[in-house]
């Protein structure tokens, strides 16, 4: 899942940001308004975390411009903020913020905040299961009777896309703008090496992943013979 973090204090966001991508988010991070606006007219999104006192532009219009855009009316806003008033988090709240999060905050708050902002506007169930395996939306756990599945954090991004999307194809360069923020150094190739490693680590759960040529990628469960 792609996350876009709005923070003009450097340490925080990059501390916020270093923890989002250890969970197994890509994270795109913006210091001022105007930047964040340009990057939501030009880059898909699943989760957009809002400071509303931006340099450029302040984070209450960015997020009026957010609603007034077809492309980017739905995506869920959590307003990560000092401001402490009652007027300041109505507005927000009038403009279509999702949720509300004062600082100072506690990293595992806001993990499960947007754990729970993605699982609603997905419209997901606790658990998804295919086959032998099971995941979690919640804690966003896999495991194969009972037992954890190790999985690197990239490993784990590409299984929460394809289950989101489960019996759909989903494009290789779809997959990569999901997991990939916009300026890390990857090739959309790369992808093929986290699905071989996810099939490998499948195998004998009674899900795989199937590349449909020219199309992309499935996860669905194995058809016994």
């Amino acid at each position: 899942m792609r996350l876009l973090l709005v923070e003009d204090h450097a340490d925080l966001a990059e501390w916020v940001s270093k923890a989002l991508i250890q969970a197994g988010y890509a994270v795109d991070v913006m210091t001022r308004g105007d930047h964040a606006d340009h990057a939501l007219v030009t880059q898909p999104y699943d989760a957009v975390i809002l400071d509303l006192s931006l340099p450029g532009l302040d984070g209450l219009e960015v997020l009026r411009r957010m609603r007034e855009r077809e492309a980017t009316a739905q995506i869920p806003v959590l307003v990560l903020t000092a401001r402490s008033s009652t007027e300041d988090k109505v507005r927000g709240l009038n403009l279509g913020a999702d949720d509300y999060l004062p600082k100072p905050f506690d990293l595992s708050e806001l993990e499960a905040r947007i754990k729970a902002l993605l699982r609603r506007a997905g419209n997901l169930v606790p658990t998804v299961r295919i086959g032998r395996l099971e995941f979690d939306i919640t804690s966003r756990l896999a495991s194969v009777e009972r037992k954890p599945l190790a999985l690197t954090p990239r490993e784990l991004a590409v299984l929460e896309v394809l289950i989101s999307r489960q019996g759909r194809p989903v494009a290789r360069e779809t997959l990569f703008e999901k997991i990939f923020a916009f300026d890390e150094e990857a090739r959309a190739e790369a992808i093929e090496i986290y699905v071989h490693r996810l099939r490998k680590k499948l195998e004998g759960s009674g899900a795989v992943v199937t590349t449909l040529r020219g199309l992309g990628y499935l996860i669905d469960e194995a058809v016994e013979d």
